[in-house]
């Protein structure tokens, strides 16, 4: 019987999760039960995802501001520090900035204008134009920030985040000085040691600063690579991706988990003949319209999932065919034409005109935006995403 339904993805609940709590066990029992209480069945191929911050809470994960202090210091000299093109987030750096300064007797906090990396905004374009202000090369002051612009909030959460963050560092207990730049090399104006917090383009701001002569340069991704006086680290992202905990405490990354996925996957074919795909998921990659904000905060979307997750999708654009190949057919004959083109599609599309306007992106990437946004980032309970019918096309039964 030809399948009615396409794609579906179901945010499963699952118990409150622990440090040393059995993930493997907790999420296959979650799935099947969510399965025999709601009436459906587990099909070769589906995907099974459970967000980061369950793993790292389970790992225990977990980092002090007095270790992100330790490190810092130990790694940068503890004096004047540069601490560029940070993203403006509560939940994701604020926690790390109050370690940070901590761990140094000066912070030159260098923000990017008008936004951060991730689109957060400190301004707009207009205002920028306005004042005559060329992003691309001005240098701004404090002064001449707050004589041009006045307080700017951010329009979702309210915080002046240039006024917030200079009070963390100020509260513990670093001298602070702000400046707008959005060239890496400005800092070197200021010190020679920089602490580079961008997350995409880390790898090219740190290029840029060793080539111009900083003395040490170090990105998030550096910082609690190993634990420190006991704390939780990640050995290949550091601070990047982690979240607010407490005041005092983060949450990091999860450290390395494809034997997780791997485990899980195992358990379910064991307990149900089933071959599902796993993965472990953090930010999805999209881009809110209104605020401008690219939510990926992440290192990566997925840190962890099983072999057939890996590549893009293969997919031919049906309204392509319909309006082109064939654009005489219709009815029962313009199915079986669709169908006849699916079935003997090959296995790499790239370069086929009938492909075009198809999502060019990992699958991890999309999958993990859809169980991003299945899952929220709030109180819906649900940590654990199932999704069936992903790899289906028009063909399935």
């Amino acid at each position: 019987m030809e399948r009615k339904v396409g794609t579906i993805s179901r945010g499963i609940r699952g118990p409150i999760i622990r440090e040393g709590d059995n993930l493997v066990d907790i999420t296959v029992n979650s799935v099947l039960e969510a399965a025999e209480s709601e009436g459906f069945s587990l099909r070769d191929r589906d995907v099974i995802a459970l967000t980061e911050s369950i793993v790292a809470r389970a790992q225990g994960n977990y980092a002090s501001v007095e270790d992100i202090a330790s490190d810092v210091k130990a790694k940068l000299g503890g004096e004047t520090v540069g601490v560029i093109f940070p993203i403006l987030s509560r939940n994701r750096f604020a926690i790390n900035l109050k370690g940070i300064a901590m761990g140094c007797k000066k912070v030159v906090l260098m923000l990017s204008y008008p936004s951060d990396e991730v689109g957060n905004a400190l301004l707009t374009y207009d205002q920028l134009d306005d004042a005559l202000i060329n992003p691309y090369s001005d240098v701004l002051t404090l002064e001449k920030y707050r004589e041009l612009f006045g307080s700017n909030v951010h329009e979702f959460t309210g915080v002046d985040y240039v006024e917030y963050y200079s009070n963390i560092i100020k509260e513990a207990g670093a001298e602070v000085e702000v400046i707008f730049a959005n060239q890496a090399k400005t800092i070197l104006n200021y010190t020679d040691c920089i602490l580079t917090c961008d997350i995409h383009t880390r790898k090219r701001t740190k290029r840029i600063l060793k080539e111009a002569g900083a003395k040490i340069v170090c990105g998030l991704d550096d910082i609690l690579t190993s634990s420190v006086n006991g704390s939780g680290y990640n050995e290949k992202y550091g601070l990047l991706g982690s979240n607010k905990s407490t005041e005092d405490k983060i949450k990091l990354f999860p450290k390395e988990c494809k034997e997780l996925v791997l485990d899980i996957q195992s358990s379910i074919l064991e307990k149900t003949g089933k071959h599902v795909e796993v993965m472990v998921y953090g930010d999805g990659a999209f881009k809110d319209p209104q605020g401008k904000i690219w939510e990926l905060a992440d290192p990566v979307v997925s840190p962890a999932f099983t072999d057939g997750l890996i590549g893009t999708p293969n997919e031919l654009k049906l309204k392509y065919l319909a309006d082109n190949d064939f654009a005489s057919l219709s009815g029962a004959e313009l199915k079986e034409a669709i169908s006849n083109s699916i079935k003997s599609k090959k296995d790499n599309l790239v370069g086929n005109m009938a492909s075009q306007g198809t999502t060019p992106r990992q699958l991890t990437d999309l999958i993990g935006s859809l169980c991003d946004l299945t899952s929220g980032s709030g109180d819906k309970g649900t940590p654990i995403i199932l999704i069936q019918g992903y790899f289906d096309n028009f063909t399935t039964e």
